[in-house]
């Protein structure tokens, strides 16, 4: 399955004034903030890294913004790097680390009375449990508390496009592919309107999944051919292979098995290309699977 993260937030910056007013010595007030920079453009890297599947170099990354997170005691930041580093845990299995991580993150926003924030993280630890073993006898729990936690993120759409996606994927475990698109079509408005191609691409991913389990394997296609036209344009390799991959699966179950042959062959070699081998050999595998 092709991963990505949507762990973009709001920004908020605390004031020093203690501190000014006990200095005798003139500060930039830029210099205040050096740190939270440094954990922001770690967030950023951890957050790009694992939209294009790396995700141990995204782990060190995610890792290094929370350490000067903390470092800095700001509350938001805090929250803020613990969802990303508990999405990498979980992408990479460790799914009881990732639920301790959300968990933490959620004491933080709720001591710091970010009611907002708060929400955010309801939905992560909601998304962790729809996707965990059994999670589809959650699904309409996960559905109800979500629409109940989108109306409290009002600043940021990027967490709003994240909710819409736990919706759509909640709406596809419980056979409701009609109703699955249409949310995550809600969250393709928002990666479009602000140029987030990847995350775009991603949703034209998920909606060719539901059109598939739906047996428009016509659509799908469709879909999955508008996920492969974003990935090349910002040269998402291991998007571009993910999507190719979903294209034999597609047209194996279309009974149309030259282009399914095709299409997995195109993956492996993308696969390949980025030193991805067991991927590659997987994906050849479906050949004859």
């Amino acid at each position: 399955m092709r991963n990505k993260f949507f762990t973009v937030g709001i920004f908020a910056l605390s004031v020093f004034s203690f501190f000014c007013a006990c200095s005798t010595k003139p500060k930039n007030p830029e210099d205040l903030y050096d740190i939270r920079k440094r954990a922001e453009t770690q967030l950023e890297l951890a957050n790009k890294q694992a939209e294009r599947g790396n995700l141990n170099n995204a782990l060190v990354m995610a890792n290094e913004a929370k350490r000067l997170a903390v470092s800095t005691d700001d509350p938001d930041l805090r929250v803020r790097t613990g969802l990303s580093r508990g999405n990498v845990l979980f992408s990479l299995g460790s799914a009881d680390e990732a639920a301790a991580e959300w968990a933490e993150a959620l004491a933080e926003a709720k001591r710091s009375g970010n009611e907002e924030l708060a929400a955010v993280c309801q939905i992560h630890i909601s998304r962790g449990k729809l996707l965990s073993p059994g999670g589809k006898a959650a699904a309409q729990s996960v559905r109800d508390e979500t629409n109940r936690n989108l109306l409290l993120v009002k600043s940021s759409q990027h967490y709003t496009a994240f909710g819409w996606t736990v919706i759509g994927l909640a709406e596809k475990e419980l056979g409701r592919y009609s109703e699955a698109e249409t949310a995550v079509k809600r969250s393709l408005e928002i990666h479009e309107k602000d140029r987030y191609l990847e995350l775009a691409a991603y949703d034209w991913f998920l909606i060719a999944s539901f059109r598939s389990l739906a047996g428009n394997y016509n659509g799908a296609v469709q879909a999955l051919e508008t996920a492969i036209a974003l990935d090349r344009r910002i040269e998402n390799s291991w998007g571009l292979a993910s999507d190719w991959r979903a294209l034999g699966d597609v047209q194996k179950k279309a009974g149309n098995r030259e282009a399914s042959r095709a299409a997995y062959t195109r993956a492996a070699e993308i696969f390949r290309a980025i030193q991805q081998d067991d991927a590659a050999d997987e994906a050849l595998d479906r050949i004859a699977g």
